[in-house]
């Protein structure tokens, strides 16, 4: 099949997200980063709607693409406004970007309620719209906005309008499915009357209300589009936008339709977390393709089968995309779970090993308890480890006390003071915190970063607590759950208690001896 152009909205669509706020130096880094992926256009916003967008253009310009065209999004002229004096259309010629991407009505409900014109005059609007920008030398995608309701209402004059953006000159007119509630068959179908009544390549923009901007988008191809719009892990105004973490691969490694490269696509992870950072929103973990739990899996018989080969319960390899498969270990583990965990430990037991046994059934045990080590990597790390021989303790708690003071009118105040032994030596000291959790974790760093330097480039990245069981009121037990990071990666570990305190203690002494444990050049002091 013919190749698909990628159109990147996350920057103007994207950053319409509930939630999503998008700095002018956040959208130069995206938009740096989605030009290294190879994408084709990267829509920088709308210059005519805030100084935010201006601003972007004007920056943008200092930067040199290797791929990706710059988009400037605006909308028609304004009904009679002729179109040089119109401010929007204005705007678009001061970015002084290449392309102009303009949106108009294809819904005569629209016309006549949104914009207060002639169905008449629409027409007009959208075809010398596109006409001047094209004049200007500016290469013209048309946005056909509620492309497919506006022909279910009045096929005649939905075809009309995207006629009258042909006519204009566009490069590219962009049948939008906007209210996000058509079906992938109705797609299809309309799709394709519009290729037999224009010569101009068509794409399409899918939102995801019905969640089917992704299918949406793939039949719109499969119906002869040949660009698709969306954004990166589809964020966008209600439910979002086509999900470009999953349209790419789907038309690259299902179709096999030329999007990027396979090279740029093997990064596709690492583009999803990329924004997702910048835009400050939590990756979603059950994300198709990118997210962390996309190749986990967790059932005995499903680790079986995927011992012997990771087709029988993965739909790719994940590495084509850039994520890795997980295994996790939990009360619906089996054997084969262990197992794997051990084989990428180095650790060699044989599937009829009792001691391999003996800790499947303790880690179920421990589950029944309240332990959950599937985001607890660290954890589970420490307990294998711990039952083999070989595995040294850093280090050993001899005493702790926590003193916690609050007086009225004056913040609390804690300190934790602790006695630890590090190989030969005793380690005696004690530290404050802006809380008791807080005091013990300075404590600890306190007592060992003598002996253990690198304990310097751990912190705590994320402190979670669970009640597990809310009808024993203030003597439930808890799950602390805490992820540490040393700048290069992150880890997680548990623990389990009544006594929130002591809960936190394992989960904290887990993860310094995990970051330990992992550092190569770590050796226990004599």
């Amino acid at each position: 099949m013919h190749p698909v152009q990628i159109y990147d909205t996350t920057l103007r669509d994207g950053a319409q997200s509930e939630g999503i706020s998008f700095s002018c130096e956040d959208k130069i880094k995206i938009a740096q980063y989605l030009d290294e992926m190879g994408f084709h256009y990267i829509e920088g916003g709308w210059p005519g709607s805030n100084p935010k967008d201006l601003d972007f253009f004007h920056r943008i310009r200092g930067y040199t693409m290797k791929r990706a065209k710059i988009a400037a999004f605006g909308s028609t002229r304004r009904p009679s406004i002729a179109v040089e004096d119109d401010p929007s259309v204005k705007s678009i010629l001061d970015a002084q970007v290449s392309v102009a991407t303009i949106v108009g009505k294809s819904w005569d409900f629209h016309v006549r309620q949104a914009l207060g014109t002639t169905l008449e005059e629409n027409l007009a609007m959208i075809r010398e719209t596109v006409a001047y920008l094209k004049s200007c030398g500016m290469e013209v995608v048309y946005d056909a906005e509620h492309f497919f309701d506006g022909y279910k209402a009045n096929a005649a004059y939905a075809l009309e309008t995207v006629k009258a953006a042909e006519e204009g000159g566009a490069s590219t007119v962009v049948l939008c499915d906007t209210n996000g509630g058509s079906l992938p068959m109705e797609i299809m179908e309309l799709v394709q009357v519009a290729r037999n009544r224009l010569s101009v390549p068509l794409g399409i923009h899918a939102h995801n209300d019905g969640e089917m901007a992704v299918a949406n988008s793939l039949m719109a191809v499969r119906a002869g589009a040949v660009q698709v719009q969306g954004t990166v892990n589809g964020y966008g105004e209600r439910c979002g936008n086509a999900n470009l973490c999953s349209l790419i691969p789907n038309l690259t490694l299902k179709c096999g339709i030329e999007t990027i490269s396979r090279k740029k696509l093997a990064r596709l992870t690492e583009m999803s977390h990329f924004v997702s950072e910048v835009a400050n929103v939590s990756p979603d973990p059950h994300r198709p393709y990118v997210g962390v739990s996309a190749f986990a899996h967790k059932g005995g018989v499903h680790v079986s089968a995927l011992l012997k080969d990771y087709k029988t319960y993965e739909h790719i390899e994940p590495g084509l995309v850039g994520n890795q498969r997980r295994v996790l270990v939990s009360e619906l583990s089996g054997m084969s779970n262990l197992l794997y965990k051990y084989k990428e430990l180095n650790l060699q037991v044989d599937r009829q090993s009792q001691e391999g046994r003996r800790i499947l059934e303790e880690i179920k045990q421990m589950e029944n308890q309240g332990f959950q080590f599937e985001g607890a990597e660290g954890s589970f790390v420490i307990l294998l480890r711990k039952a083999f021989n070989g595995y040294h303790e850093p280090f050993s708690l001899e005493a702790l006390r926590l003193i916690t003071e609050i007086r009225e009118n004056n913040p609390a105040y804690s300190e934790a003071i602790i006695k630890m032994k590090i190989g030969d030596r005793v380690v005696h000291t004690a530290a404050e915190g802006n809380g008791p959790v807080n005091a013990l974790d300075n404590a600890l760093r306190k007592a060992l970063e003598e002996v253990y330097p690198e304990i310097r480039s751990m912190h705590l990245s994320d402190y979670k607590v669970r009640v597990l069981d809310e009808k024993d009121g203030t003597g439930a037990t808890v799950r602390v759950h805490i992820e540490t990071s040393n700048g290069k990666r992150s880890w997680g570990t548990v623990g389990v208690s009544q006594n929130i305190i002591e809960a936190s203690w394992q989960a904290l002494v887990d993860s310094v001896a995990y970051g330990l444990l992992e550092d190569d050049n770590h050796d226990t002091p004599a």
